[in-house]
């Protein structure tokens, strides 16, 4: 067992990572909870003990569940029920319940404490950790949200046990985000201490830069490295892609287009291949993709304060780049067909 420890003004917390880390959860929960909501899917059948009264409520799986229609059927719910301000919720599930249940939790009673028991391995390395939340609008992804740090994460590795392979491969494409963000080889390393890691290096980014203040180019954004085609293919929606293959296609998009912008050579441009194709990910645009649509749906980008910005590779590391030219972005789409 692997315990990470947070410190960030918004609040600090641990993170557990290892097998059989929900046992702790009594113990991480605020003493002055009486009541805990627990927040799952149908389907989720990780069981936690909270120690005190508590009740479960369920929201839908997929993306189509992260609306604020979600959120306000929670919120509504909890009311109903008589959760207060001392009380807590805890969060079953992968991205989208810890991204969801987050939002619910900051907005209800202006904010409840809440613990994120992430059970793919996306939610552990990435969604679960650092305090972003948020939901979707039609116009694109994530763009309603809310900074709201949780009293803690469980990292229980047990969980990953019965995720279906597709789900896991989507997790290892956020894991191999993180090796070009240090460097550090991540492959080497046996699952607890990989997670471990990943969560070390967010939370090194962030304890910098905890809000993602927008003039800073070497902050919290650059953990969106490959995010930014990665959303658009998701918004577009005519995919059967999970975030984590997203993110793999949008991570080798960022080294070409580095690359058409003469940031990077090729030899890095193949290190970013090879490391995508190591966790088994496709880094290739999906047949029909088109360049029009995707160029224009990155310009819509929540990181966009000056025209195309993408998060790039440079002589500096990565670091936020904005005023990218149309035709760069169109042309290292195409070196990704």
């Amino acid at each position: 067992m692997i315990t990470v420890d947070v410190q960030l003004p918004g609040g600090r917390y641990a993170v557990v990572v290892g097998r059989g880390a929900r046992a702790h959860l009594s113990d991480v929960l605020p003493p002055s909870a009486g009541r805990v909501a627990v927040v799952s899917q149908p389907g989720i059948e990780i069981e936690v003990h909270t120690g005190r009264e508590h009740r479960r409520f369920e929201i839908g799986a997929g993306e189509q569940a992260k609306t604020l229609a979600t959120v306000e059927q929670l919120c509504r719910q909890w009311a109903r029920w008589g959760l207060t301000r001392g009380d807590a919720v805890v969060a079953v599930g992968g991205g989208v319940v810890t991204d969801t249940v987050g939002f619910a939790a900051a907005s209800y009673h202006r904010g409840v404490p809440v613990v994120h028991v992430p059970t793919t391995l996306l939610g552990m390395v990435d969604a679960a950790i650092g305090g972003k939340t948020g939901v979707n609008l039609p116009e694109g992804k994530n763009l309603v949200g809310a900074f709201w740090q949780p009293a803690a994460v469980l990292c229980d590795l047990d969980a990953l046990d019965t995720l279906p392979e597709r789900e896991l491969r989507s997790g290892r494409g956020e894991l191999a985000k993180y090796h070009f963000l240090t460097g550090a080889d991540l492959l080497s390393l046996d699952l607890e201490e990989r997670v471990a890691a990943a969560v070390r290096i967010k939370v090194e980014v962030i304890a910098a830069d905890e809000r993602e203040d927008p003039t800073n180019l070497r902050g919290r954004a650059t953990l969106n490295y490959g995010h930014t085609l990665a959303h658009a293919l998701e918004t577009a929606g005519a995919y059967d892609l999970r975030h984590g293959e997203a993110v793999g296609i949008g991570l080798v998009y960022a080294a070409e287009l580095a690359r058409v912008l003469g940031r990077i050579g090729d030899a890095r441009v193949g290190e970013h291949r090879t490391v995508v194709a190591a966790y088994g990910l496709d880094a290739t645009l999906p047949t029909g993709a088109d360049s029009a649509e995707l160029v224009a749906l990155m310009g819509r980008d929540k990181k966009a304060v000056s025209g195309l910005t993408f998060v790039l590779d440079g002589a500096n590391g990565v670091e936020v780049v904005p005023g990218v030219d149309q035709d760069a972005a169109s042309a290292a789409l195409e070196a990704i067909r």
